[in-house]
């Protein structure tokens, strides 16, 4: 008898993990002009910037494992989030401590953090499992969700 005698065939199942992040951010270009900024940016090119407690929500798919009956380890999910998100993110500025929004570089809108976060996490899930998407919640009128190249 199998392990886990509930799946034949074995589904493929999302699994969906949430983890949170204070951070601040300032959306400026230092190539535009002051007006321009603002222009384009409004209040969130305010000069000392602005935060955020942000919601990520992260979500892969694999195959149900017969021994495990998961998706993938949990403990190994919370280190990759831990190590790719809360640690380079949690109470930071992004423009001054992640060198990929730093000013003349990426803009840290909820856009390019979802793809910042996917970019890290996509090259560490173990074999079998596929990042599906990633949502960051800048509050609980905007989100962006990414889904891949």
């Amino acid at each position: 008898m199998p392990l886990c005698p509930y799946f034949s065939p074995v589904p493929r199942v999302d699994l969906t993990r949430t983890v949170r992040f204070s951070a601040a951010h300032r959306y400026y270009r230092p190539d535009w002009p002051e007006e321009r900024n603002r222009r384009e940016f409004g209040p969130c090119s305010n000069e000392h910037g602005h935060g955020h407690n942000y919601t990520a929500r992260v979500t892969v798919s694999g195959e149900i494992s017969a021994a495990t009956s998961m998706v993938m380890n949990l403990a190994a999910f919370d280190t990759i989030l831990a190590e790719e998100i809360t640690e380079p993110l949690d109470h930071r500025h992004l423009n001054h401590d992640v060198p990929e929004f730093a000013f003349g570089k990426t803009v840290p809108t909820a856009e390019a953090l979802a793809v910042y976060i996917w970019e890290r996490i996509v090259k560490r899930l173990p074999e079998g499992t596929g990042l599906v998407s990633v949502r960051v919640e800048e509050d609980d009128t905007l989100a962006a969700e990414y889904h891949g190249p």
